[in-house]
C-alpha cells in the first residue's frame, strides 16, 4: 500500500501531497497522517512556508473517502470524532503561524475545498479546475468548517449561491471572487506555488508570524482589537536581529537577509 501522502523539503519550504492520484481522496489514513505531519511542522522552526498539493495533474482533491465512512466511525467512536479531527487539522493550519499555500487544479470538491480554506494562499489553474461544495447534491451539507470559512472568504452572497446549488465554479471564476490570490496555466501551477512559498519563507519568520496572528480571524475582531494586536506584534518585533537587519540593508542599499541562524 503506498503512502497516504508524500512529504518533501526545499530549504525552509515543506511540500505535502496527496497521495492518491487521479482523484487524491482524503482517506482516513491520509488525514491521521496529516495529523502528525502538521503537528511536526508547527514545532520544526526550520520550516517557514508550506505547500500543500495533490499527486498528478488531474486533481487536487475530490474531498473524502465516503466508503471509509462507516470504517471511520468504528474507529474514531463517532461521527463527530470523524469530523472534529478535520476540523481540528484544519484549524491548526490556519493558526499555525507560518504561511500554507494550496493549489486548486481539476476537482476541489468537499473537503478538497474546505482543506484550502483553512490555508493562507489559494492558487488556481485557469483551465479545468471545479471547484466547490457540493454536499447539496449529497442531501448533506459541509462538514469541515467549509461554509462558515467560505462565507468569510467571499461573503454570504457567493457562498450562498455555491453552496445552495452545489456549484462548481473555475478558477478565473474563483480568482473573480475573491476565494483564490492568483490564478496560473495548470501546467505551472505547482511551480509557481512552491516559488510562492519560497518567497514567504524568506520573510523575517517572527514578523510573518505576528501578522498571521493579527489577520487571521480578524473578521471576527472589533477595530480596538485588531489595534491592540497590532501593537503587541510591534512590540514582539522591535529590536529583533531581523528588525536590524531589515534597517541596516535599506540604509546600505541591499536585499536583506532574514531568519539568520548566527
Amino acid at each position: 500500500m503506498s503512502a497516504p501522502l508524500l512529504f518533501t523539503r526545499e530549504d525552509a519550504v515543506a511540500i505535502i501531497s496527496i497521495n492518491d492520484a487521479p482523484y487524491n481522496r482524503m482517506s482516513l489514513e491520509f488525514m491521521d497522517t496529516l495529523e502528525v505531519l502538521v503537528n511536526e511542522i508547527a514545532e520544526d522552526v526550520s520550516i517557514r512556508a508550506v505547500v500543500i498539493t495533490g499527486e498528478g495533474m488531474e486533481n487536487f482533491s475530490v474531498g473524502m473517502n465516503l466508503k471509509q465512512f462507516p470504517e471511520g466511525i468504528k474507529l474514531k467512536g463517532s461521527a463527530d470524532a470523524v469530523f472534529d479531527q478535520r476540523l481540528n487539522v484544519i484549524s491548526k493550519i490556519e493558526n499555525m503561524g507560518k504561511p500554507w499555500i494550496a493549489t486548486l487544479f481539476g476537482y476541489c470538491l468537499g473537503g478538497g475545498l474546505e482543506l484550502p480554506l483553512g490555508c493562507h494562499f489559494r492558487l488556481a489553474a485557469e483551465e479545468n479546475a471545479q471547484i466547490g461544495l457540493p454536499e447539496m447534491d449529497l442531501g448533506s451539507v459541509p462538514a469541515w468548517g467549509g461554509s462558515a470559512r467560505l462565507s468569510k472568504c467571499v461573503g454570504s452572497h457567493y457562498a450562498l449561491d455555491m453552496i445552495l446549488r452545489a456549484k462548481k465554479i473555475s478558477g478565473p471564476e474563483a480568482y473573480r471572487i475573491g476565494l483564490v490570490h492568483e490564478v496560473w496555466p495548470g501546467n505551472v501551477l505547482k511551480e509557481k506555488a512552491i516559488a510562492l512559498a519560497h518567497d514567504l519563507a524568506k520573510q523575517p519568520a517572527g514578523a510573518v508570524r505576528s501578522m498571521l496572528n493579527v489577520i487571521v480571524g480578524s473578521e471576527d475582531k472589533s477595530l480596538d482589537e485588531l489595534l491592540t494586536a497590532e501593537r503587541t506584534a510591534v512590540v514582539t518585533n522591535r529590536g529583533t536581529a531581523d528588525s536590524k537587519e531589515g534597517m541596516m540593508s535599506f540604509l546600505e542599499k541591499r536585499e536583506p537577509v532574514f531568519n539568520r541562524t548566527s
